[in-house]
């Protein structure tokens, strides 16, 4: 197992890694579960590994050195060798490992090695795979969704499906959740809320929720369901689009939604469509392209580049325009993220659409996803995503056209600019496009919060419809806001 998921991080993953770094890493992993154990690397060629008291002799091995020529991932063998010896001399000498147990020293050797590589690399135990691989071929849903309440750090129930789990069982909207599984969550971090009411189908999960003052437990049973993940609604000549993940028949049921109202035929009702991309975290990167591609006659949704050769790759949009070239207004907040920005990112620099909102998540690297003999996953970040300009998503993220996080008064003078035939003087686009040479990955870190504060990460808000319709009203303002 360690040399199929060494091998892997060496081959593939983005930034070239050192074996005596990985081997490191690990073993730092073992300490963090038992104090006692002391990796060191001496003179950058040999393991040692104090195991107890001063006085017990520690042990040490040699790093395996291949030949120039050979392939990073040739390391793999003989590096999983010499980390499977040291993790039985850790297991033998270590009792608070043995009460572990060796799937939690796996994932503690692995959680650390990939604290220093990436944010989104890491190993997925057994259950964790199967559960994953279930999320993967379909949805199991609570029926709820989960957003800011009024104060600084309360989730409240935001969207409510009638059918769904949690109507079922009472749950209402405004409910305040205060613990998912026993596990505090906060408005600070509604990614990581989201993420615990992720399951398998047929399991459940207990909400803590509060309302009028009063406290209770539900305890839910999540469902295998080919939910829609596209739900549209037409009114007054807009259609409205909202993509909530990206999920395998995503291209689809927005393909049916367009041509259900006319919008390809050229209705003349029709006066623009609205794609709501707010809240959505990503799926899969073959959808979000297909989505793009439903608004783009042909030409460069998106690249990826990394340093094995089979990361590089243009993606392309087959057409046709399946919205018949009508104005399109994408609606992105600071939840927005990975194939949700990868759209965003396609339409607006290609001058399709007028992204409207806050700074995305920022989330642009992609994940192979390696099975392990024992029956884990190991997610590898191996490629980064460049939207058609050469733009890295990683870090700074998408930026919209109409920034509505800055507040009413200035969202009033940017939309006034508008009207002028200019655009908002505040944008940080013009610096992303201008300024800076493209590509320059990663940003500094103090250019990437200078870019993102300019129209900071917030949750969607009423601001965003308003704003999207007044643009569709406006043909000279929604001119104006497109990309140049």
């Amino acid at each position: 197992m360690l040399s199929a998921a060494l091998g892997a991080v060496l081959e593939r993953h983005i930034e070239r890694a050192a074996p005596a770094s990985l081997a490191l890493w690990s073993l730092r992993g073992l300490e963090v579960l038992d104090p006692l154990l002391r990796p060191e690397l001496h003179g950058g060629t040999t393991l040692v590994l104090a195991t107890g008291p001063p006085e017990r002799p520690p042990a040490s091995a040699v790093l395996p050195v291949l030949p120039p020529a050979a392939p990073p991932e040739a390391a793999g063998p003989p590096l999983a060798a010499l980390l499977a010896a040291m993790f039985e001399v850790a297991w033998r000498a270590s009792p608070p490992l043995r009460r572990a147990g060796p799937e939690r020293m796996l994932s503690s050797a692995f959680e650390e090695l990939f604290d220093h590589l990436d944010p989104y690399s890491r190993y997925l135990t057994p259950d964790e795979a199967r559960a994953a691989r279930l999320r993967r071929v379909g949805q199991a849903g609570l029926g709820l969704r989960l957003g800011a309440g009024r104060s600084a750090r309360g989730v409240v129930v935001s969207a409510l499906s009638p059918d769904g789990p949690a109507a079922g069982a009472g749950v209402r909207l405004g409910d305040r959740v205060l613990a998912v599984d026993g596990v505090p969550v906060s408005a600070r971090n509604l990614g990581f809320a989201a993420t615990l009411l992720e399951g398998p189908a047929d399991t459940e999960v207990e909400l803590r929720l509060e309302r009028n003052g009063r406290r209770r437990a539900v305890l839910l049973s999540r469902r295998l369901a080919a939910s829609a993940s596209v739900r549209s609604e037409a009114r007054d000549g807009v259609l409205s689009l909202r993509v909530e993940a990206f999920t395998d028949s995503t291209d689809d049921q927005l393909a049916g939604a367009l041509l259900a109202v006319g919008v390809s035929s050229g209705s003349p009702a029709a006066r623009g469509v609205v794609l709501d991309l707010r809240g959505n975290r990503g799926g899969l990167l073959s959808q979000a392209v297909a989505v793009a591609s439903a608004f783009l006659p042909g030409g460069t949704v998106a690249r990826t580049t990394g340093r094995h050769p089979d990361a590089a790759r243009v993606w392309e949009a087959s057409g046709p325009d399946l919205a018949g070239g009508l104005p399109v207004v994408i609606l992105v907040d600071g939840r927005s993220a990975s194939a949700a920005e990868i759209v965003a990112a396609a339409l607006g620099e290609r001058g399709r659409a007028v992204v409207v909102g806050s700074a995305t998540t920022g989330k642009g690297l992609i994940q192979a996803v390696v099975p392990l003999p024992n029956g884990g996953e190991l997610l590898v970040t191996w490629s980064q995503v460049l939207g058609p300009g050469g733009w890295p998503i990683q870090g700074v993220g998408v930026l919209p056209a109409v920034c509505t996080s800055l507040g009413a008064e200035a969202l009033a003078a940017d939309l006034e600019r508008l009207r002028r035939g200019e655009l908002p003087a505040g944008a940080g686009i013009a610096r992303l496009r201008v300024l800076l040479p493209p590509p320059s990955f990663p940003q500094p870190a103090a250019e990437t919060a200078s870019l993102r504060a300019s129209c900071p990460p917030a949750e969607g808000r009423d601001a965003d419809w308003a704003v999207a319709r007044g643009l569709l009203d406006a043909p000279n303002a929604y001119a104006t806001a497109l990309m140049p």
